[in-house]
């Protein structure tokens, strides 16, 4: 069985583009593939979050992506932190990644561009760090979006440069995993692009009913239609999205054939997706709820995760620290 690996950003709460465009396929993903799900936080230190932001990030990313139905008994589901074999096998990674190389990523010049007072190591190591965490389980496919592909084709490079290097043929060249379906692009509700949390666009599932009619109601309209069977305008067309991934199809062809007819009242429309979004959404606002009070279940599950990662990422440091040239006496 292929081996899948997936990081997790400890980066606020999970919204309903999260869910669509990524969450529900990783689902799948462990029904079919030996599959590993790890919550970034060694990642996100390279923004100096504080410890007590760290810690609740971790656990509420945590809480949510359970909540959605990831399973620990299925797949092996840890926290970055939680094994030490990966930072050992970052520092040698390390020695064989060139600056010039380094410099030259994309990433690593946004993030420059991005918080020009705070450019430190980790943020230029950033692709090292991401090769280990996925050569060090010996995946083959990584789920990634565009703004990770050039980092995923350094980790192919760094795999075939140890395996020269050193004579060996321990690692894979993993290859970005293709999910077999055009993903669900969830617009936000600003009028224009997808729904992110730096966008403030989003609902998340964590929000309270009252949140999300009050964002629902904010949401971008025009003065309506002038013309039957018109074409929607981006804002528009956002909403209507909205409705056919969360509404029924009654609803949806309802409200279209009001808009045909130059006879749309959005504040009906927007109510009525409010309440749909509220319906989507609360079961999975009280199982997160549920999840994040149960301190025992959650200790249980990284416990668990910690155990069969480290299981697999040891076998694979002991290789590399063989291939290297470590010795005992």
């Amino acid at each position: 069985m292929e081996t899948v690996l997936s990081g997790i950003r400890p980066t606020g709460h999970l919204h309903i583009g999260n869910y669509f465009g990524a969450v529900k396929n990783f689902i799948k993903l462990q029904e079919n593939y030996n599959s590993y799900f790890f919550i970034a936080d060694f990642h996100s230190l390279t923004t100096h979050p504080t410890p007590k932001d760290l810690h609740d990030n971790v656990k509420n990313v945590l809480a949510e992506y359970l909540a959605c139905g990831l399973d620990p008994e299925k797949a092996t589901i840890y926290i970055q932190s939680d094994v030490p074999e990966i930072p050992e096998m970052y520092l040698l990674f390390n020695m064989n990644a060139y600056i010039g190389e380094l410099e030259r990523t994309t990433t690593f010049k946004e993030k420059v561009r991005k918080q020009p007072d705070n450019v430190n190591a980790g943020l230029l190591t950033y692709p090292v760090l991401m090769a280990t965490d996925i050569l060090i389980h010996r995946a083959q496919k990584v789920p990634v979006g565009k703004d990770q592909e050039q980092n995923l084709e350094m980790a192919r490079k760094f795999a075939k440069r140890f395996n020269h290097m050193y004579g060996v043929d321990l690692f894979p060249e993993p290859q970005a995993f293709n999910f077999g379906e055009q993903l669900v692009k969830v617009p936000g509700l600003d009028g224009s692009g997808k729904m992110g949390k730096s966008e403030g666009n989003a609902i998340y599932l964590i929000d309270e009913p009252k949140v999300i009619e009050k964002k629902v109601m904010r949401a971008v309209t025009d003065s309506g239609p002038t013309q039957k069977n018109q074409e929607k305008p981006e804002p528009i067309q956002n909403l209507f999205t909205l409705m056919s991934i969360v509404s029924d199809k009654e609803t949806y062809d309802f409200f279209n054939e009001k808009y045909n007819n130059c006879e749309i009242r959005y504040g009906d429309m927007k109510k009525q997706l409010a309440n749909d979004i509220i319906a989507f959404t609360l079961p999975f606002r009280e199982k997160i709820l549920e999840i994040a009070a149960d301190h025992d279940y959650l200790h249980k599950v990284v416990t668990m995760g910690a155990e069969k990662a480290r299981a697999s990422a040891s076998k694979t440091l002991q290789e590399v620290r063989k291939a290297v040239g470590f010795r005992k006496f």
